[in-house]
């Protein structure tokens, strides 16, 4: 596989003179549902997140003469920012009155809807918290599915939730990109399975050198610039079996 890589996919660049720099620029807005009684689990969220991303960018509203696509071409041919918020109550149900997708783990809801200008923040969305997400795992994740593609995470970095949600929707887009449209429509028809964990330290090395779709930050919020995620198994999902519906 050809090496794909965001070198600072959702900061501004220390370049401004790129050309994806001078266009007009555009975010990708996500809102994880945080109730207080019932958080979801931190590693199912950035699961959900991931597939949030890919849920949009399969969706035919997003394609060819849809009614998003040409926000997402524009964000696109810019930098691929990411924005988590947090909403409960009545602040969830209020985004879920917008346009948008909602995508449902195992405890996890997220809402995901077109690019808006960066200055375009619909008011019902633009008031909800941005930083400090923090969630749990209650119980140590289980060992990834080896069928299933695997967003490894930096074991060397500390990020809170919504920082990690954002990086893990990277590299889902990142390995979506990496496809034809053979293997898009067969991961989209099993329902975009995907895990997301840390990886071991010693691991890390040959996950960075080996070829793989890489997530880069440029280290302007809570990290240092850096490599933050990379994707394995983007080849896995040809032989993905496809979701049976309900």
């Amino acid at each position: 596989m050809s090496h794909v890589s965001a070198p600072s996919a959702d900061s501004p660049s220390d370049s401004p003179r790129e050309p994806r720099d001078l266009a007009p620029q555009f975010v990708l807005p996500l809102v994880v549902r945080i109730e207080r009684d019932a958080p979801p689990a931190r590693t199912d969220a950035l699961e959900t997140a991931a597939r949030a991303v890919l849920v949009l960018l399969g969706d035919d509203r997003a394609r060819g003469d849809g009614e998003w696509a040409e926000a997402v071409r524009n964000w696109e041919d810019a930098r691929i920012r990411k924005v988590v918020r947090r909403a409960r109550g009545a602040e969830w149900r209020r985004a879920g009155t917008l346009p948008g997708i909602t995508v449902t783990g195992r405890s996890a809801e997220v809402r995901v809807f077109p690019p808006i200008p960066l200055d375009g923040w619909p008011k019902d969305l633009a008031k909800l918290q941005v930083s400090g997400t923090e969630l749990d795992d209650p119980e140590p994740p289980v060992a990834a599915d080896p069928a299933q593609p695997v967003l490894w995470l930096n074991p060397e970095l500390e990020m809170s939730a919504g920082k990690a949600m954002a990086q893990t929707g990277h590299g889902a887009q990142l390995a979506w990109w990496a496809l034809s449209d053979a293997d898009r429509t067969a991961w989209r028809d099993a329902g975009f399975p995907l895990s997301v964990r840390t990886a071991a330290r010693a691991d890390w090395p040959r996950l960075t050198t080996s070829g793989l779709p890489l997530v880069r930050d440029a280290g302007f919020t809570e990290i240092a610039p850096g490599l933050t995620v990379a994707v394995e198994g983007v080849d896995r999902v040809s032989s993905l079996p496809r979701r049976q519906q309900p």
